[in-house]
C-alpha cells in the first residue's frame, strides 16, 4: 500500500517526442529534493524531478511517515508525511515536473554543455544542470539469511511497514536492535488501533542502537508481560500449508527453540547503493559524492549534489543541512542557466519579484 499524501502527485510528463530540453534535473523526490524546486523557483528555473519510488517522500515516507521529526526549524514535531505534504504544496507555484518509478541511467556530458539524460524507462533530457538529491543512493534492507525464507516476502516476511493496520491483532516476531526495530516493537504492543495480539522482539545480543528511552520502555513492557524479548538469531522456520507458521531461534546457550507466529518483521537497516551514479564519472568518496562547500558541486561542472548523498569536511547528514545545501546549489547553478544575467540575493519577506514568483500579494508596510 503507498502512502496516501494530501496532495495529489502522480507523474505529471506528457507524451513526448525526443528528449525534453530543460534547465535542471533533480535526481531524487526526497524533502531536500523537493526543496531544490523551491530554492530553484525561486531564481525562476523550473525543474524536471526523477524518483525510483513511485511517489514523492523518499525515506521519510518509504521508511518513517508516521514517525515524529523534531529538528525542523521553526516546526516542533512533524511526521515524515506531514513534512511531505508541506513541501508539496510550498512548491507548487513552480510547477515542477515528476518522473516517478524510473532512475536515471544514464548521464552524458554533450560539446554544448548540456546533459543527455535518459531513465530506465527510457525518458530523455537535454538539461543545463543536474541536481542529485538521492539519499543514501537506491537504499535496500539488509535480508535476513535463512534458506528459503523469501518465498513468504511480503505476505508474512515483511522489511518494512507500510500499512501497521494489517498487523493488528496478529503474533508478531520482530527482529533488530535498531530504532526502527525498536520503535515498531513498542508500536504493536501499546495500547491503540495497530495492537498485536503478542510481541516477540529478537536481537542477536542484548545490547542496542536505538534510543535508550525505547530500550527502557521495552524492558517495561517485559517486566509487565506485554511483550517478550529473546536474546538469539532466527536460524531457521516451520511452515504448514505453505504458511509460515514459526521461527527457530538458537539462543546464547546454543538451544534452538520455536517462535510460534503470523507475521515475522525484520529490521536489519539499510544497505545503501549508489546504483548507477557510480559510472557517472564523479569523485566517489565512501559511497558519497565528494563536493565543495561553496555551491556544492560535484567534479563536473554543471551537476551538484545535495543532502545525504555528499560529503565534505564537517558533514551532518540532517536534513536542514540539506536545506541549506539546496540554497547554495541554485545560486550555485545560475551561472550554467543565465550566463548573461547577474543573480541578486532577494528576501521572500520584502521582494516584489519574489512575491510575483510565488503568487502572493506583495505587503504594504506602513
Amino acid at each position: 500500500m503507498e502512502p496516501q499524501l494530501n496532495q495529489e502527485v502522480i507523474n505529471t510528463a506528457a507524451a513526448h517526442d525526443g528528449p525534453i530540453e530543460t534547465d535542471a534535473v533533480i535526481v531524487g523526490a526526497g524533502p531536500v529534493g523537493l526543496f531544490q524546486v523551491f530554492e530553484l523557483g525561486l531564481l525562476e528555473i523550473k525543474a524536471h524531478v526523477i524518483d525510483s519510488l513511485a511517489y514523492p517522500g523518499g525515506q521519510c515516507i518509504e521508511l518513517y511517515p508516521d514517525k515524529p521529526i523534531y529538528d525542523i526549524p521553526a516546526v516542533p514535531v512533524c511526521t515524515g508525511k506531514e513534512l511531505t505534504d508541506s513541501l508539496l504544496k510550498q512548491i507548487e507555484p513552480f510547477g515542477a515536473t515528476f518522473h516517478f518509478g524510473q532512475e536515471v541511467s544514464v548521464v552524458q556530458k554533450r560539446d554544448d554543455g548540456r546533459f543527455f539524460v535518459r531513465t530506465s524507462r527510457g525518458t530523455e533530457f537535454l538539461t543545463k544542470t543536474i541536481f542529485i538529491a538521492a539519499g543514501v543512493g537506491a537504499f535496500q534492507p539488509r535480508l535476513l539469511r535463512v534458506e528459503g525464507i523469501d518465498k513468504f516476502n511480503e505476505t508474512q516476511l515483511f522489511y518494512r511497514v507500510k500499512s501497521p493496520g494489517q498487523f493488528a491483532g496478529k503474533n508478531l516476531v520482530i527482529v533488530g536492535g535498531g530504532d526502527s526495530a525498536l520503535d515498531w516493537a513498542l508500536n504493536f504492543a501499546g495500547e491503540g488501533p495497530n495492537q498485536a495480539e503478542s510481541v516477540i522482539l529478537i536481537h542477536r545480543r542484548d545490547g542496542f542502537k536505538a534510543a535508550p528511552a525505547s530500550v527502557a520502555k521495552m524492558h517495561e513492557l517485559c517486566d509487565k508481560h506485554e511483550m517478550q524479548f529473546v536474546v538469539g538469531q532466527i536460524t531457521g522456520y516451520n511452515e504448514q500449508g505453505g504458511k509460515l507458521t514459526g521461527a527457530k531461534v538458537t539462543g546464547a546457550d546454543g538451544v534452538t527453540r520455536v517462535v510460534p507466529l503470523d507475521a515475522l518483521l525484520v529490521f536489519f537497516g539499510l544497505s545503501p547503493k549508489l546504483g548507477p551514479i557510480a559510472d557517472w564519472g564523479l569523485d566517489i568518496e565512501r559511497k558519497q559524492l565528494s563536493v565543495d562547500t561553496e555551491k556544492f558541486s560535484t567534479n563536473i561542472p554543471g551537476i551538484f549534489a545535495v543532502g545525504d548523498i555528499n560529503t565534505y569536511p564537517g558533514k551532518k547528514k540532517l536534513i536542514l543541512s540539506g536545506f541549506h545545501e539546496c540554497a547554495l546549489a541554485a545560486f550555485g547553478a545560475a551561472p550554467f542557466i543565465f550566463p548573461d544575467k547577474k543573480i541578486h540575493l532577494q528576501y521572500t519577506t520584502t521582494s516584489p519579484k519574489l512575491h510575483k514568483v510565488l503568487g502572493v500579494e506583495s505587503p504594504v508596510f506602513d
